[in-house]
C-alpha cells in the first residue's frame, strides 16, 4: 500500500509560549502561529516534543489545538502530537486531536516503560484504529530509550492510517533501512534539521523542523529547493543554516529554539521544568549564529 503524504516540504514543530509564572501564553501562541502561516510553510506540527508537551494538562492541550486549527486550518494541514507511554492516553490525545479539527497525528514509540515488539505494533495500531487521522509514525531513540525497527516500520505502513514516518534518530543508515523495508511505501520525514538535505536527497518528502521556528523563510526554501532537484541551492541554504542548526542543539530542545524566539521578542524565555533556561556559553554561540543570518542585530 502507497500512503499518499500528508505533506510535502517543511513543518515546523512548533514551541509552546509559556509565561515566566509557568502558564501558557496565548498571545504569543497565537502570534508564533500566524507567522508560520504568513511564511508561507507546508504544515505545522504543535505539542511535538519541542511543544513540550508532556507538560500540559488536557484542558491546556485543547486551547493550544484549538488555537493551530482557528490561525492555520486551510492554509496548510496541522498536525498534532499525540505520543504517550500509555496507549489508552495515547488514544485520548488523538480523539482530541481529530474532534478538534487536526489533519494528522504525529506518534512517538511509548518512552521510559518501552514495548517488545509485538507490544509496539499493538500500541501504535490501537492508535490508528482509534481515529482516522493520518499518522506519522515518530523514531526518536535519542528521547524515548526505544528504536524503531526496520521490520517494525514494514509491519506499520500497512495499516491504512498511516501516513509517514519522521526519523529523527541522527543515523543515515537507519532512514535508508526503513526506505528499503518498507519498499518506500510509507513517506519519510526528517526529524533532524542538519540531516535534511541528505535525507531528501535520498527520497524524504519533506521535515519536521525546529530551526523553522526562527528561520521558517529559510528553513522551507531549503526542502523546495530538494524538492524540485536543486540541491546546489539547497546545499548553499543548508550551509548556511548549520551554524543555527548547531546552537538549536547545544542544550535539550526546545531550551534554545526559546531562547532564540526570546532574542527576536516573539515570546519570553520561559520554559516548564524539568527544563531550564539556556545558558553560557551556549547562548552566546546562539546570538552568533541568529546575528550571521540577521535574525538579530
Amino acid at each position: 500500500m502507497l500512503h499518499a503524504p500528508l505533506f510535502t516540504g517543511c513543518a515546523t514543530a512548533l514551541v509552546t509560549p509559556m509565561k515566566q509564572d509557568g502558564s501558557l501564553d496565548e498571545d504569543a501562541l497565537r502570534r508564533l502561529l500566524a507567522r508560520q502561516r504568513d511564511a508561507g510553510m507546508d504544515a505545522v506540527a504543535v505539542l511535538g516534543t519541542t511543544g513540550e508537551p508532556s507538560t500540559l494538562t488536557m484542558e491546556e492541550r485543547e486551547r493550544v489545538i484549538a488555537a493551530a486549527v482557528e490561525i492555520c486550518k486551510g492554509r496548510m494541514p496541522v498536525i498534532v502530537g499525540t505520543g504517550a507511554n500509555d496507549t489508552r492516553r495515547a488514544i485520548e490525545y488523538a480523539r482530541q486531536a481529530e474532534r478538534l479539527g487536526a489533519d494528522g497525528q504525529l506518534i512517538v514509540t511509548p518512552y521510559y516503560n518501552k514495548a517488545t515488539h509485538s507490544g509496539l505494533i499493538r500500541h501504535f495500531g490501537a492508535v490508528m484504529d482509534a481515529c482516522a487521522l493520518p499518522a506519522i509514525i515518530y523514531n526518536v531513540p535519542g528521547r524515548t530509550g526505544m528504536r524503531l525497527t526496520p521490520q517494525a516500520a514494514a509491519e506499520l505502513a500497512v495499516h491504512p492510517n498511516a501516513a509517514g514516518l519522521k526519523e529523527a534518530s541522527g543515523d543515515v543508515q537507519a532512514a535508508e533501512a526503513f526506505w528499503e523495508a518498507t519498499g518506500g511505501a510509507l513517506p519519510l520525514y526528517s526529524g533532524c534539521d542538519e540531516l535534511t538535505l541528505p535525507l531528501m536527497a535520498l527520497g524524504a518528502c519533506g521535515s519536521v523542523s525546529v530551526v523553522s521556528n526562527v528561520d521558517p523563510e529559510r528553513a522551507r526554501a531549503l526542502t523546495a529547493a530538494c524538492l524540485r532537484g536543486d540541491y546546489a541551492q539547497a546545499r548553499r541554504i543548508h550551509e548556511a543554516l548549520l551554524p543555527l542548526v548547531y546552537a538549536l542543539f547545544s542544550q535539550v530542545s526546545p531550551i534554545p529554539a526559546k531562547a532564540a524566539l526570546s532574542m527576536m521578542g516573539l515570546c519570553e524565555d520561559a520554559l516548564r521544568l524539568p527544563l531550564t533556561p539556556m545558558e553560557e556559553p551556549h547562548r552566546s554561540a546562539l546570538q552568533k549564529a541568529m546575528r550571521r543570518l540577521g535574525l538579530i542585530g
